[in-house]
């Protein structure tokens, strides 16, 4: 574990952030009091930052998932057949 104090935090951020990326723990200080904790992400935290805020909502409550497990869109039954729609077209294009 190491602290480090605000204002070189901010001229070496990228280094902490590094640091705490390999499994460190980084105690950032303003004036000799602990503010706040630069900690490598949990394991069950996915890479994705969208996959992540999701699943953050979800345990804050903010959003519920879905009751049905996810399986794509449900199936659609087609307006009308291709080969219906492409004699559609021709007929339209062959008035101009």
């Amino acid at each position: 574990m190491r602290a480090v104090g605000l204002k070189v935090l901010k001229n070496k951020l990228s280094e902490y952030v590094r640091l705490a990326e390999q499994g460190e723990t980084v105690l950032v200080t303003d004036r000799d009091r602990v503010v706040a904790e630069l900690s490598p992400p949990q394991k069950s935290r996915s890479p994705m930052l969208a996959d992540a805020v999701l699943a953050e909502a979800v345990r804050q409550g903010w959003i519920t998932p879905p009751s049905m497990p996810f399986g794509g869109p449900p199936p659609r039954k087609p307006v009308m057949l291709l080969r219906d729609l492409i004699r559609d077209l021709e007929r339209d294009r062959s008035d101009r």
